[in-house]
Formats: C-alpha cells, sequence, structure tokens
C-alpha cells in the first residue's frame, strides 16, 4: 500500500468513523484489496465459453483478472475492445496481460505437460514479443490494461539470456511510450546458475531499467527455486507491483489451491508494502477443477491474508 493510498484510506476510515460516532452507532470497517485470478487457470476450457467462465469468475468473488493466451487467438477469440467490453459487464476490471518472450519451444528433453484426460496439452500458434513486440504493445494499450507481463522467455544458456534481456528492454521502451507499464513474470528456471555463473534473475533485475521493467513475482516458483519473497522485496523495494499466488505441496512439485499447500503467505503479505504490490492474481495451471480450486483459494485469502 503506497503512501498516497494509506492517506487516503485513513481519511476515509476516520470519515467513517466519525459519522458512526455522531450517529451513535459503532461498527468495524474492513477494505480488502481487490483479489484477481490469472485465467490460465482456466485453459483448458475458457475457450468454450468465455462469458460463462468470466461470469463463475465474478460469482466466486474476483475483481480483477489477467489474461494469457488463447486456444482461439487474440483475445479468448475477441479484439481487445471486445473483450474490456465483455469484462466490464460482468464487474471485473481487466489489470494485465501475459504475452510470450520468444517463440513457444520446449526445453530439450522436457514433455508438454499433460491436461486431465491425459492427453498432451496442445498449444496454439502464439505471437510472441522477439517477432510481434509492437503489436503486442498495441493491442494491450488498445484494450486498455495498465501492464502487459512477459509470460515466459529463454534464459537457460548466457547467449539466450542476453537476447531475452535486449527484448525485454526493448518492450519496456514501446510499452512505456503507449502508457502501459510492462512487467517480467518469472518461473523457477530464472533463479538456477548458468554456466558462466551468472543467475538470470539477478540479470533481469540489473541489467533493466527499474522504472520502465517491473516484476510479477510467481511467489510460488520462487519458493520452489529456494528464494524468500521478502527478502526479495527488501533488495528491490517497490519493485514487485504484481504477484501470483498458488500454493505448493511439501515436494515443491505439485501445484495446490492457495492455503491449502505449504508455502506461508501471511509474512508475504505483511510485506506488501515493501514489495509496492497492486494488484495480486491467483493462478492454478492445469487444476483438475478450476473452479474449486479458486473457490478454495479466495476463501483462504479472505479469511486469512486480505485484511
Amino acid at each position: 500500500m503506497n503512501f498516497n493510498r494509506r492517506k487516503f484510506l485513513q481519511s476515509t476510515g476516520t470519515l467513517v468513523l466519525s459519522s458512526a460516532v455522531l450517529s451513535g452507532k459503532a461498527a468495524s470497517y474492513i477494505i480488502k484489496h481487490p483479489v484477481g485470478v490469472q485465467l490460465f487457470t482456466f485453459f483448458n476450457i475458457i475457450d468454450d465459453d468465455v462469458k460463462g467462465t468470466l461470469t463463475k469468475v465474478a460469482a466466486a468473488g474476483y475483481s480483477e483478472i489477467e489474461s494469457a493466451f488463447s486456444k482461439k487467438g487474440g483475445y479468448y477469440g475477441m479484439k481487445p475492445k471486445e473483450f474490456k467490453a465483455l469484462a466490464s459487464d460482468l464487474h471485473l476490471s481487466w489489470k494485465s496481460h501475459h504475452v510470450l518472450g520468444a517463440p513457444f519451444k520446449l526445453p530439450p528433453g522436457a514433455k508438454m505437460p499433460t491436461m486431465p484426460d491425459g492427453k498432451p496439452m496442445v498449444i496454439p500458434p502464439m505471437l510472441n514479443l522477439q517477432d510481434n513486440m509492437q503489436q503486442l504493445v498495441d493491442e494491450a494499450a488498445e484494450g486498455g490494461v495498465k501492464y502487459l507481463v512477459c509470460a515466459n522467455t529463454p534464459t537457460s544458456t548466457p547467449e539466450e539470456l542476453k537476447a531475452s534481456i535486449a527484448v525485454l528492454n526493448k518492450t519496456a521502451e514501446a510499452a512505456t511510450k503507449a502508457g502501459l507499464t510492462f512487467a517480467y513474470h518469472n518461473h523457477d528456471a530464472e533463479f538456477k546458475i548458468l554456466s558462466d555463473g551468472t543467475i538470470p534473475y539477478d540479470l533481469l533485475l540489473s541489467e533493466t531499467d527499474p522504472k520502465h521493467l517491473k516484476m510479477e513475482l510467481d511467489l510460488a516458483w520462487a519458493v520452489k527455486a529456494g528464494k524468500n519473497p521478502v527478502d526479495l522485496f527488501k533488495q528491490n523495494p517497490g519493485r514487485f507491483p504484481l504477484w501470483h499466488l498458488k500454493d505448493l505441496d511439501a515436494s515443491r512439485e505439485n501445484i495446490m489451491p492457495v492455503g491449502s499447500g505449504t508455502i506461508d503467505f501471511k509474512p508475504i503479505f505483511a510485506a506488501a508494502e515493501t514489495a509496492g504490490m497492486r494488484s495480486f492474481f491467483v493462478e492454478h495451471d492445469m487444476p483438475k477443477d478450476a473452479f474449486a480450486s479458486i473457490n478454495s483459494s479466495i476463501k483462504y485469502i479472505n479469511k486469512n491474508l486480505n485484511v
């Protein structure tokens, strides 16, 4: 919570309290942060019924969304303004959109994740920042989102990392000109030491402009990599306006709904001001039941974290 927002909440809270005192009534008022969801959670089902999916998201209590790539292309088969209008009609604030940093390819020896039916996931052709940067920036700006986020980019070798950082810096410049805030979303791979001894995430922070490239910290992937998110916030205050929330089991291999795994989110949320957090999005990669997962997550968040 930044200083201006704190002043606003304090002043409005004082007015509400004064009104209650003058009327002879006592009450407690809790202003909760909007809870968001990353729509990749519904990758297997959203394209079959976009409006129905978003309707259920809103009914579950979510008020912010972050979009991702779609099997239909574009924004779930829609133009940016069409998708914006649909979300607005359902009282969902479309805050952010995910794009790839480079053409999609599996790492050597890796296999496509399996879907709930046991079949390998099929990825449709997708635009990426390396080849389609200006188009992706322009479309996000047309849709009126605040954030454009690089969801993934090659970082497994020093050469890949150098090329990716160049693309990120170029995109950050274009996004700023378009009125967007550009951010980078991590997995655990960015914290693994490369052959030259460097750690990709360290260079992603140090070789990009903190004014123009922010970070969307996926808390679970950072924890899986052995990192403490609070330490990252302290080392780079204000650079993490976006978070992803998912939980992990004890093996750190299986994703779970928020609050049903082993990650202690309370100290992380206590450091939200240091991080500069503005929005957070629940995400569950390839869940067996996406709606059961998001319902479980938001119940835990509202009871234990979001106060």
